[in-house]
């Protein structure tokens, strides 16, 4: 990246929509494409900008059936350098920052666009896609027509011979 920055366009080639939507469960990738500037701001930060748009075929999670999305996102990451991850005291995991804007540690000179648009691509995809129209109520098996629903038998306790068992005195258990 130069003094001004770098803009980026990319548009994902077949090889490259499989392996994503291979990747992230989908059932295809037909398009997917993003443009992204990265610029370097006073104070070591580096400002990465986004857009990715495309199209993507998930399964309902219902019926199974196809559910295509069309995407048109925007995203915003802020990295700086030389900053450590906050890491809690007692199990040494790195802390997240409540703040929107809070800047991710980068380490080095080098930032993988690639990667930031497909994790972006993920977290635009719809976590629970369903077909539109389509309730649970219409998935769900059906009772035999004309029978009274049935009643569920009683569940039975695990610990119901243990707590007789506790009522008695130690000789007699």
């Amino acid at each position: 990246m130069g003094p001004n920055g770098a803009a980026v366009e990319i548009v994902a080639s077949d090889g490259e929509r499989a392996a994503l939507a291979k990747r992230f469960g989908f059932l295809d990738l037909p398009a997917f494409s993003a443009r992204v500037t990265v610029d370097r701001r006073l104070g070591g930060q580096v400002v990465v900008e986004g857009r990715l748009r495309g199209r993507l075929v998930q399964a309902c999670v219902l019926t199974l059936e196809p559910v295509p999305q069309d995407l048109d996102e925007t995203f915003r990451l802020v990295f700086r350098q030389d900053q450590a991850d906050e890491l809690d005291p007692e199990s040494g995991e790195a802390v997240l920052n409540a703040q929107a804007d809070a800047p991710e540690p980068l380490e080095g000179n080098v930032l993988d666009v690639g990667e930031i648009v497909a994790e972006h691509l993920s977290l635009a995809a719809d976590p629970y896609p369903r077909r539109p129209g389509v309730k649970l109520e219409d998935v769900l098996p059906k009772g035999r027509a004309g029978a009274a629903p049935e009643t569920p038998e009683p569940r039975r306790n695990p610990f119901a011979k243990l707590a007789v068992l506790k009522d008695k005195p130690p000789g007699d258990r």
